[in-house]
């Protein structure tokens, strides 16, 4: 099991073009911790944002009566994609992992597939 900043930093050393990742808390919109970004990225402004994207398609989801979990939500960019990865189990509903890619070095599938195994190992 990880603490919130080794997995943060794992995500954004091994997954390929990785720019920035957050542990946010969408009840409140808090990040409780952050790597990466800068000027171009601010991730405390990302954290609240997709907190909203979050909350809008959980509602969604109870108005539609579908009776399923959202794994992640993929927002295309022109340059970059951004991957709202919602915790499973262990209590941690109300968080979610924020991974911002550089489009050009990403793949797609391999940084779900990891980001995956990183929701797993994390502990909070």
């Amino acid at each position: 099991m990880a603490n919130t900043e080794a997995s943060l930093k794992e995500a954004l050393t091994t997954i390929d073009g990785a720019i920035g990742a957050a542990l946010v808390d969408y009840t409140s919109g808090m990040a409780l911790g952050t790597v990466g970004g800068g000027k171009d990225l601010d991730l405390t402004v990302a954290a609240a944002g997709n907190t909203d994207v979050v909350r809008a398609k959980v509602r969604t989801l109870e108005l539609l009566g579908l009776k399923d979990e959202i794994e992640d939500i993929l927002i295309t960019l022109g340059g970059q994609y951004h991957l709202i990865r919602l915790l499973k189990g262990r209590g941690n509903n109300g968080l979610f992992l924020y991974l911002a890619l550089d489009k050009t070095r990403a793949n797609l599938a391999m940084a779900r597939h990891q980001l995956s195994g990183i929701e797993a190992a994390l502990e909070v």
